[in-house]
């Protein structure tokens, strides 16, 4: 295997790890609906620890072997329109996510406060955090860029 395949092999996986990290933060999203029991919404959002590393492998990994490969590519450069498209999206993607994360990250501390206190019981204030429409957009957002973005990488339109 040439430096070019490992580079493109690497970059691949950094893609895998970022749309797994979504799919876990669409099923810890999806199992918080109408729970308003800080001690469930706290348990439920320990899930999302694995999905943050994969995140941050994902999005790091994407960007810096996207960049190296296309720099080390002889058949298309930087600034070619598919690779510029595609780092729109990605950074697009990585602003929706962080409010995403900004948003759930609240619920979660509510969450995890409630417990410390002692205050198991059910939390209006937790459940409209956790189903909340404006997390729920953003995290759908993030989806749709993310996805955008891999059909982009997939097909190059243009090249």
């Amino acid at each position: 295997m040439s430096f070019y395949d490992w580079l493109l092999a690497l970059h691949v996986v950094a893609a895998g790890a970022l749309v797994s990290a979504l799919v876990l933060y669409s099923v810890v999203i999806a199992a918080g609906w109408n729970r308003t029991l800080p001690s469930e919404v706290s348990r439920m959002f320990r899930l999302s620890r694995a999905g943050d590393a994969a995140f941050a492998v994902g999005s790091i990994g994407t960007i810096v072997l996207g960049i190296w490969l296309a720099i080390d590519s002889d058949d298309f450069q930087v600034w070619d329109g598919w690779v510029i498209a595609a780092l729109v999206l990605w950074a697009l993607a990585m602003e929706t996510g962080r409010r995403t994360g900004e948003h759930y990250n609240t619920a979660r501390d509510r969450a995890r406060v409630l417990v410390a206190e002692g205050r198991d019981t059910p939390d209006p204030e937790l459940g409209a955090l956790v189903g909340s429409s404006r997390g729920l957009a953003f995290h759908a957002a993030t989806v749709v860029l993310v996805l955008a973005l891999l059909v982009v990488m997939i097909y190059k339109p243009g090249a």
